[in-house]
């Protein structure tokens, strides 16, 4: 439950595209339940801080949460951002999946290594995750992010900027509810970058041209901060410039001249900066210095700037990652050096890495784990200084909300899909006395569904169940936070609109009890003659039941599609189970609370170990060194579930 709620402000600017034109225009479902949100307030949730890396004096920031909440916690401590980015869900009805890869087991990484042998991609073994889904009632989406937008407003700086990255499928939406947020005044730029040449199938573009770009729209809340970014010249432009007379500042190209006085004219053509005409009706022409030129100003079309192809060096394996060279273009023209980023949908992490680069501070925010995970490995190996914070708002339960939300359905008993059912159910069961009973789950992409409030109940009883058959007697609700009990069973209660009967349920009940953690058994030694420390903690033995579900379920999957010319070959693992590991970490300075990373590595798909944040050709050989007696050690398996054990 929030500790409070913190106000938005300020307040959307009146006259503009308002949500009451925008509902009529576009049948705008949900403008009421905005506007109670909007009274509400931001949710304040507890924080914790889970983990400090390096001294950490700028106060950068690795936030697990949700933007509004994470805006909240901000607005409350009185801290001000000074430009922000942010690429949002786009609403493109996508499911994005990582691959997780298995790794070597040490003995076999080791026998490879003695054999001098390379490992290659192909003989890797994975298995696909599913990340998040991009898949959105377009009425849902655009409450999800007028919210969000007012969030971030009411923690922005006089002087900052917004950068919104979309595309085509809701980006003109978009538009309309910033300028209603911001005011049209405000709006500075529409960017297009172009992120690719398009690599589709021809099927899908037979009756169409194809789609390479995105939009990024640019808006401020005053007076902004702008460096006006340049490029170099293109060779064929610079090959204009020559020095047939000579001239002591060097090469030069002759342009039209600008119009001076007299006195100027004089001026110029007595420096040899003026050229004559040398035909009659010609005019004067002025010398362009080679020397003198400072790039060309870059304009609203971006076509310089590609996709990090699959050998760079900043290629994190993260589906919607973006190239560093994008934000650092934005950083540069929109902030200088010292002022706040944040990035509310931090993905990568690559707006907090080139933040970082360029001597601003940082904060990142993100609901997924992986996506912390993924931030905190690249932010620690370029040498950056943050916290790792996590917003206790009860929605942490998995890796990311798409597993969370599949865990969920799984887990109710009796739970069926009915596809004669609005979205907003969940699915059904079936009682042999009352019929069918449909069920509400929160949705865990749309921070609004996750708080059980009067707005969300209101919303239930007055939009879900009026579309429900006559014959439903009852519904069954599901929350996994409440702003009040008495609140809302009062408030079910006094209204009178429906006679079906309205159950409510925690959904925590049901979840605490299943998520079995990791096991391990690691054997610690002391020792004096090894290059990396006086101490090796080795793991015996590791047994995720997380990841071998998943294991079996891919599967089970491949040997149903497999053929005489397409053999089945199941995902085996050892009885160690080493290679279910990615990354370990060991703490030398205390036993329980705030971690303290004094040693790590992190085993990459090839099974080459990365130490403490220092690329190697090292294969991993099943243990971590450290100077000091480690007291605790934190193992983080292939898909993303991290658990801290004891050193004994």
């Amino acid at each position: 439950m929030p500790k409070e709620y913190v106000p938005f402000v300020p307040e959307p600017i009146e006259g503009q595209a308002v949500l009451s034109n925008f509902n009529r225009v576009l049948k705008y479902r949900g403008a009421d339940d905005v506007t109670m949100i909007l009274q509400r307030g931001m949710p304040l949730y507890e924080v914790e801080k889970t983990e400090t890396v390096g001294e950490n004096t700028d106060g950068n920031l690795v936030v697990r949460g949700e933007c509004v909440s994470a805006c909240a916690y901000l607005k409350e401590r009185g801290i001000l951002v000074d430009l922000v980015y942010i690429d949002p869900p786009f609403a493109s009805g996508a499911d994005y999946a990582k691959k997780v890869y298995i790794r070597r087991n040490p003995k076999v990484a080791g026998a490879i290594a003695a054999a001098e042998q390379e490992l290659e991609i192909d003989e890797l073994k994975a298995f696909e995750e599913k990340m998040y889904g991009d898949v959105w009632d377009k009425e849902k989406y655009l409450n999800w992010m007028y919210e969000n937008l007012m969030a971030i407003k009411s923690i922005m700086s006089e002087t900052a900027s917004i950068y919104v990255h979309l595309d085509w499928h809701i980006v003109h939406y978009i538009k309309v509810l910033m300028d209603e947020i911001f005011g049209e005044s405000y709006f500075v730029n529409e960017i297009i970058w172009r992120n690719s040449t398009f690599t589709g199938s021809s099927k899908s573009i037979a009756n169409k041209y194809p789609i390479n770009h995105n939009t990024i729209l640019w808006y401020c809340v005053g007076e902004y901060i702008f460096n006006k970014p340049r490029v170099g010249y293109t060779d064929d432009y610079m090959k204009r410039f020559s020095n047939p007379d000579n001239d002591p500042k060097g090469p030069w190209q002759s342009v039209s001249l600008k119009t001076y006085s007299q006195e100027r004219f004089q001026e110029l053509k007595l420096s040899n900066m003026l050229i004559a005409p040398t035909k009659e009706g010609a005019g004067w022409r002025f010398k362009q210095y080679k020397s003198e030129l400072s790039g060309k100003v870059i304009e609203t079309l971006w076509l310089d700037i590609n996709m990090a192809n699959s050998m760079a060096g900043e290629r994190v394996d993260y589906a919607t990652l973006k190239p560093e060279a994008l934000l650092d273009r934005i950083i540069q023209a929109s902030s200088n050096n010292n002022m706040l980023v944040a990035d509310f949908f931090g993905g990568s992490g690559v707006t907090a890495a080139v933040a970082s680069k360029l001597s601003r501070r940082f904060i990142h925010c993100d609901i997924g784990i992986n996506s912390i995970q993924t931030t905190r490995d690249r932010l620690r190996a370029d040498g950056a200084a943050f916290d790792v914070l996590e917003i206790k708002d009860g929605v942490s339960l998995y890796r990311n909300p798409a597993q969370t939300m599949d865990k969920i359905k799984s887990l109710i008993p009796g739970l069926k899909a009915e596809t004669s059912l609005d979205s907003i159910w969940a699915g059904a069961i079936s009682d042999s006395k009352l019929g069918t009973i449909p069920v509400y789950l929160p949705d865990l992409k749309d921070s609004s569904t996750k708080l059980l409030d009067v707005v969300l109940i209101n919303r239930i009883i007055h939009q879900a169940i009026p579309d429900l058959d006559s014959n439903v007697k009852k519904v069954i609700v599901y929350f996994v936070d409440i702003t009040s009990d008495e609140e809302i069973h009062k408030f079910i209660a006094d209204d009178d609109s429906t006679n079906v009967d309205i159950e409510l349920r925690d959904l925590k009940t049901i979840l605490d009890d299943v998520v079995v953690s990791d096991y391990a058994e690691c054997k610690t030694v002391e020792t004096n003659d090894n290059l990396y420390g006086g101490y090796s903690v080795s793991i015996e033995k590791f047994i995720s039941d997380r990841v071998m579900q998943k294991i079996d379920e891919f599967n089970q999957k491949v040997s149903l599609n497999h053929s005489e010319k397409k053999p089945f070959k199941p995902i085996e693992i050892s009885k160690g189970g080493l290679e279910l590991i990615e990354f370990i970490s060991v703490d030398c300075s205390s036993t329980d609370g705030e971690w303290h990373s004094d040693s790590e590595i992190k085993i990459d798909k090839l099974g080459y170990v990365v130490r403490n944040g220092e690329k190697t050709k090292d294969f991993w050989d099943g243990s971590v060194y450290c100077e000091n007696k480690p007291f605790r050690i934190k193992l983080r398996n292939i898909c993303g579930d991290e658990t801290v054990f004891v050193v004994r």
